[in-house]
């Protein structure tokens, strides 16, 4: 018997990836207004590219793998929690942000430091103004709520992810407990976090079911913990060798896995 619903966040319910493309847009289209012969699209590619890189470089990368922090989110975080990786981090993402649009910029054949800067600003804002919801999580969410206990886990600094959540406040109230990562120590797919949200909802696995787009985080850190999981596949990615219980394109498929259950 289904008692509650484990909810990943970024591109479950919230589409992360759309708000990150739109914010590379407005963002890349501003550089092209300076330097015409840019084509934005490439100079994406290139910032995504140097962005990547970089991120892997510096001493907090081991730690943002394990909490599960992307090199994207580094580029409009401020980091701001009080723990030694995330101090790091704070120190380290205005220089990170800085040098991967410089370093874009000069991929495409500009060398301007000083516009490198600017459009490292501009990211974080163009972000904060592009919070994009699927549009079925709220319909979903009505739906389960007080027929299930909901619990919202996922990866990031807290600092973040609270950011995510303030620019989309209508999210917050539908949960019963939200947890993350960076506050508890580990990240999904280690299954104490999984436990850790058993326990803050006094339930034992075979009770809960978790719902995520992420086979190497969501879907294997439940299998670890024994938990059944449904991976919402939206964009036809490519299984791997980590197998959901349940697998579902669209959200509202829920209802059926759960009378099932």
């Amino acid at each position: 018997m289904i008692k509650a619903i484990f909810f990943d966040l970024d591109d479950t319910l919230l589409w992360d990836q759309k708000s990150v493309q739109e914010a590379f847009c407005a963002t890349c289209e501003a550089a092209k207004q300076k330097y015409n012969q840019l084509d934005p699209a490439v100079l994406e590619e290139a910032v995504r590219k140097e962005a990547r890189e970089l991120y892997a470089s510096y001493e907090t990368y081991p730690f943002t793998q394990m909490i599960g922090i992307n090199p994207f989110e580094g580029l409009w975080g401020n980091f701001l929690d009080d723990e030694e990786n995330f101090r790091k981090m704070k120190e380290i993402v205005p220089n990170y942000r800085k040098e991967s649009w410089t370093r874009g910029l000069k991929a495409c054949g500009i060398d301007d430091p000083e516009f490198g800067h600017e459009l490292a600003e501009r990211f974080p804002a163009e972000r904060r103004q592009k919070p994009f919801v699927y549009e079925e999580s709220f319909q979903v969410l009505d739906e389960l709520k007080g027929k299930y206990k909901l619990l919202l886990l996922t990866n990031g600094s807290p600092d973040l992810q609270n950011t995510k959540l303030t620019i989309t406040p209508e999210l917050v109230p539908y949960f019963d407990h939200i947890v993350i990562s960076g506050a508890f120590g580990r990240g999904k797919p280690d299954p104490s976090i999984f436990l850790h949200a058993l326990s803050l909802m006094g339930l034992d696995k075979e009770e809960v079911i978790m719902v995520g787009d992420n086979l190497m985080t969501d879907i294997l850190g439940a299998t670890r913990a024994g938990i059944k999981s449904v991976w919402i596949n939206r964009h036809n990615k490519e299984r791997n060798e980590v197998i959901p219980t349940y697998e579902i394109k669209h959200l509202e498929e829920l209802y059926g896995i759960l009378e099932k259950l």
